[in-house]
């Protein structure tokens, strides 16, 4: 299953549907966004693209419009830490990951954002993922879960 992962979007609507455009190009089965949308139009740019959505909220995300529509509209959503499992790979989504909590280490792949840098790394047996900062040119990632792998983009 190929699912691309954004985050930090903070409503760049350009940003987001050059990203969704090239999901949709490769036929991704998901689209997870790691939190600070930063307003309810970029969850709808998201949402109008038909591909699944699994999100969490982010630091930027003070708008209760945005967490109202997220509950209901989004594919898999939790506020903090939304885990899910997908081709049996245990996964998780969080704004801002800890290294330190070891909840986090349950899981094979965690994905996040708030750093706005991309990065790779592996801890505890489990992958860290952030694509980086939508809002700093196009900065976002695909995982493939049948090879565990990443890859990066900057459009």
């Amino acid at each position: 299953m190929k699912i691309v992962i954004i985050s930090d979007s903070h409503g760049n609507i350009a940003n987001l549907k050059h990203v969704l455009g090239f999901a949709k190009q490769i036929n991704a089965q998901a689209v997870i966004h790691c939190g600070d949308w930063d307003n309810v139009e970029a969850v709808e740019t998201v949402l109008s693209f038909g591909i699944p959505l699994y999100t969490v909220l982010g630091n930027a995300d003070i708008d209760s419009e945005i967490e109202d529509m997220l509950k209901f509209e989004a594919d898999k959503f939790d506020p903090h830490l939304l885990s899910f499992e997908v081709d049996g790979v245990k996964m998780a989504v969080i704004h801002q990951a800890n290294l330190k909590d070891e909840k986090l280490y349950d899981y094979k792949v965690v994905f996040s954002g708030h750093y706005h840098s991309k990065e790779e790394k592996m801890v505890n047996f489990t992958k860290f993922i952030r694509p980086g900062a939508l809002i700093n040119g196009n900065n976002f990632a695909v995982f493939e879960t049948e090879n565990n792998r990443v890859e990066f983009f900057n459009s």
